[in-house]
């Protein structure tokens, strides 16, 4: 049966071109309050991961000068022995800051601070831009203000300094905006915009991805039911017609994010997850108490277990009221009624998920899993922070006359009074938080020294194989930098990674001729006796390399000094001693050389094909819609 609702008339102003609606810039401009703190002198070295996002650049630096493109090994975390961190990591945020550092020349603390002012300013131009699709441009306005300085946001911001984590507030709201066409308006574009906003925030936070998806997914079929409403009865044929664009949508974004997250899931159980689950980071440390989601309290440090925690997990009293106001205000409007439920279900869902009366659901089979996901409860705030935004925006919704004309000035061309003063009250109600506290850093200047007296004195940045049996406190390759540092000469990376002092030199002599972050060849002599260049056969020597082991380093032995390979040598962890470290035998040659490199698993290789060919695919669409415009 034919749908006999009455369509939304055009607007001249809810129609405009996005870069030409002024309400755009304004929300844009008004996050400068939120951006200040970052253009202040000094860094806030203090902050929970503002040391660790540096840091992660500094590596992600280093392998780009080696020629790798996307990197997935960190040769220099944990001291030295290297963890395949961008393995298992979202590396689209850093990507950014890497591209300000490598060809802009910014240096690594510049280049983080301006990623963390991007995303401040793109999370609030794709809030406006949903939620004016949603309800309107005054509403749009008062979401993306509200979105920017929710307390939890500025939390991640400055004290907790999460870099991977606040570039995600930017695709939360692309998601729900390009999905939601997808649904009421299914076409090429919409589907290219949907993929693009998934992928990119799978590439940017996996912890986000997986608490976010199932929030999306509900979201969606919400949606297709919403239009079934005013039909005779359920058509499941034509529910599956419709849920074509977001599921099209989903898995082209999946596929252009395969060459992450496919290695990230397969290769997850070849790094060590128990030191990021226990001890300090047991989730059941953490939850928050229900005061704690009212209470003023603001101050800088790690989060602390009990009541007395110093990181601030306030939703907000001015986005709590807002959001409950424009809820009521809004219901009015009988077709946002299904997405008012869907986004109050997600923000009080999220914030309870996180509560200490619901902890014993994070101990459940199946469930508890899912939730410990999210590493400590109070991650899933930024849910609510999305939801709450949303239903705040609601307050000024726009309710469309007959005539394409806004009834209630939701709509009007220039600020209103009353919306002038509801983003004011938003902004100055948080200006207490907008503060960042800038210390020296305590390790000395950017470099593998201060990297290795962080890893040292925070006990950070040392993820471990699945093959390490007790975590390293030191090495010697932390050693070697230390010690160059306090001489007062240049701190470079190391020569070689081979461990000499595990050779038995008059049997095996070993040398390195080319070493680099993923790389190194070696000269080997076995049985060199005791006349000089004398090198004879030898089947039971072995060497040692200070890396851990994990899958992806291959060993070959070349036709001569950066020959090409004559065969592949195994690489075995080691046996003996508790770092799992990586071991190639030497092939009874007497002489010759070795070439080890990190390079792809077929995981990767596979995930890399299929983001490749999603990448044309997508190419290839968005040439043809163009065309066709």
């Amino acid at each position: 049966m034919m749908n006999h609702r009455t369509p939304t008339p055009p607007s001249p102003l809810r129609d405009r071109p996005l870069l030409r609606d002024g309400f755009l810039w304004l929300a844009l401009a008004l996050t400068i309050f939120a951006v200040a703190p970052f253009l202040k002198p000094g860094y806030f070295w203090g902050a929970n991961d503002a040391r660790h996002h540096v840091y992660f650049l500094f590596e992600f630096d280093r392998l780009w000068q080696d020629g790798v493109w996307w990197p997935r090994w960190s040769p220099d975390f944990a001291f030295g022995y290297g963890y395949p961190f961008f393995n298992i990591y979202g590396p689209f945020s850093h990507f950014l800051a890497e591209l300000l550092h490598y060809f802009a020349k910014f240096n690594f603390v510049q280049s983080v601070e301006i990623v963390f002012g991007l995303s401040i300013v793109a999370s609030a131009g794709a809030m406006y831009g949903y939620v004016r699709a949603l309800a309107g441009r005054s509403a749009g306005l008062l979401a993306a203000v509200v979105y920017t300085y929710a307390p939890y946001h500025l939390m991640v911001l400055y004290m907790r300094a999460n870099l991977a984590e606040s570039m995600a507030f930017v695709w939360l709201p692309l998601c729900l905006w390009s999905f939601r066409a997808c649904v009421h308006r299914p076409a090429r574009w919409t589907v290219i915009a949907a993929a693009l906003a998934y992928a990119g925030l799978i590439l940017t936070s996996n912890l986000v991805w997986v608490l976010f998806t199932p929030v999306l997914m509900l979201y969606i079929l919400v949606l297709l039911f919403w239009q079934e409403r005013d039909a005779p009865r359920l058509s499941i044929a034509r529910l599956l017609r419709r849920a074509l664009a977001p599921l099209a949508g989903a898995g082209t974004g999946l596929g252009l994010s395969a060459i992450f997250w496919l290695p990230m899931l397969l290769e997850r159980g070849y790094v060590r997850v128990d030191q990021w689950f226990d001890g300090r980071y047991n989730f059941r440390d953490d939850f928050v108490y229900f005061f704690q989601f009212f209470s003023p309290r603001w101050d800088f440090g790690v989060s602390l277990p009990g009541p007395n925690d110093t990181l601030g997990f306030q939703i907000g009293p001015v986005l709590l009221l807002f959001a409950l106001l424009g809820a009521l205000f809004a219901w009015r409007r009988h077709s946002l009624r299904a997405e008012i439920v869907v986004f109050a279900v997600t923000g009080l869902g999220a914030a309870a998920l996180g509560w200490t009366l619901l902890a014993p659901l994070w101990d459940w089979p199946l469930v508890g899993a899912v939730l410990q996901s999210a590493q400590f409860p109070w991650r899933w705030l930024p849910l609510t922070v999305v939801g709450f935004s949303v239903l705040a925006g609601l307050l000024f919704v726009a309710e469309w006359g007959t005539n394409g004309t806004d009834r209630v000035g939701g709509e009007a061309a220039a600020l209103s009074l009353p919306l002038f003063a509801v983003v004011s009250v938003a902004i100055l109600a948080s200006y207490p938080l907008l503060q960042v506290q800038t210390v020296p850093p305590a390790e000395g200047p950017v470099g593998l020294a201060a990297l290795m007296r962080f890893e040292r004195d925070a006990d950070e940045m040392t993820g471990s194989t699945a093959w390490v049996k007790e975590i390293p406190t030191w090495s010697p390759m932390a050693e070697y930098y230390i010690n160059l540092d306090e001489a007062g000469q240049p701190v470079t990376p190391v020569t070689s990674k081979v461990d000499y002092e595990a050779l038995d030199y008059s049997v095996l002599a070993v040398g390195s001729v080319a070493h680099n972050s993923v790389m190194e060849e070696i000269y080997f002599c076995t049985d060199p006796g005791d006349r000089p260049g004398q090198c004879n056969p030898r089947d039971d020597q072995r060497v040692v390399f200070n890396h851990f082991y994990y899958p992806g380093w291959r060993a070959w032995l070349l036709d001569g000094e950066h020959g090409q390979p004559v065969r592949e040598l195994p690489v075995i962890p080691e046996s003996e001693g508790v770092l799992g470290r990586m071991t190639v035998p030497i092939p009874p040659t007497g002489e010759g050389f070795i070439l080890l490199r990190y390079g792809d698993t077929p995981p990767r290789t596979i995930g890399q094909w299929i983001s490749l060919a999603t990448l044309l695919l997508l190419l290839g669409g968005a040439v043809t819609t163009a065309r066709r415009k």
